[in-house]
């Protein structure tokens, strides 16, 4: 799913293409794309684009006459800019959105399509679609404790709770969690002054750093390669290849669709975290520390 760093780069390849340009077109192909009737989706077109803004990890568009379009990409939809009046693919195109200068194009490569268009009136109307999470890079300290603090989770789920903290998913915590040296299921409550201030300090670093990184990666262009992983990630996406920190190899939890990464002696005091599913399976001799792991690994 595109986190923070994604949608900022997204918006910012967005305005110079379609703010202060009216949306000539709208071609909706996926049925499932479209969450609201009223404004009807055909209304939005011949209205200009007044300008774009992230409602956690949302991308709007707000249109003349206090009208919004609200893109949520979820796990597989990603833009795509193309020449003017492209057609929309057959297999995994939801929609074209045509501009003067080009068409954006909006792709799912799922077949569940969970990615979604709502079509909003008004600002009370828009702020329905806003999870309420703390814009961290805005915030200090103290709020950050406070939104922590909250809820007593593991640091992994408070993290990417959208309620508690705005544009953050499963990919960037993990890399955020390295950085801190903190464990992904230490317990909210049990964390020290000290390791808040941490953990607050490494997760605006992180952010402001991949966003950076992918504005030097797209340049001029456009974001053609969005992914969860990411070459130069610590951990992320990098189970069994060595720590970049201390060269040990990257563990991982599996749960449902997900994978939580993290470096077992930068995070867990060299303690291998048990994987649901494997531990299911080995039960008592599921192993407990790195040497463990190693031992056999082989």
């Amino acid at each position: 799913m595109p986190e923070l760093p994604d949608i900022t780069v997204y918006i910012e390849c967005l305005e110079p293409r379609i703010v202060g340009r009216p949306l000539e077109r709208t071609r909706v192909q996926s049925p499932f794309l479209v969450r609201t009737f009223d404004p009807p989706i055909f209304s939005v077109d011949g209205k200009v684009v007044r300008g774009l803004r992230r409602l956690g990890k949302r991308i709007v568009w707000e249109l003349e006459g206090d009208v919004f379009m609200v893109f949520h990409l979820m796990i597989a939809g990603r833009f795509r800019w193309r020449q003017r009046g492209v057609k929309v693919p057959g297999r995994n195109g939801l929609a074209a959105f045509d501009f003067p200068d080009g068409s954006l194009l909006m792709t799912e490569a799922s077949s569940k399509k969970r990615a979604s268009l709502h079509v909003v009136r008004g600002e009370e109307a828009l702020a329905e679609h806003d999870p309420g999470g703390l814009e961290v890079l805005r915030s200090d300290v103290a709020e950050f404790a406070e939104r922590l603090w909250v809820e007593n989770h593991t640091l992994k789920r408070s993290l990417t709770s959208p309620r508690l903290f705005s544009g953050i998913g499963n990919a960037f915590s993990d890399e955020i969690l390295h950085a801190a040296e903190l464990s992904p299921l230490k317990w909210t409550s049990r964390l020290s002054d000290q390791e808040v201030e941490r953990l607050h300090r490494h997760t605006i670093d992180t952010l402001e750093r991949w966003t950076q990184i992918m504005r030097q990666q797209v340049g001029d262009g456009f974001p053609e390669k969005v992914t969860a992983f990411k070459e130069g990630m610590a951990v992320h996406g990098r189970y069994k290849k060595p720590c970049p920190r201390c060269g040990a190899p990257v563990q991982r939890i599996v749960y449902a669709n997900n994978e939580t990464n993290y470096c077992a002696p930068c995070q867990t005091d060299g303690k291998v975290l048990a994987d649901r599913v494997l531990s299911q399976l080995l039960k008592d001799d599921w192993p407990r520390t790195l040497e463990d792991w190693e031992e056999r690994l082989g």
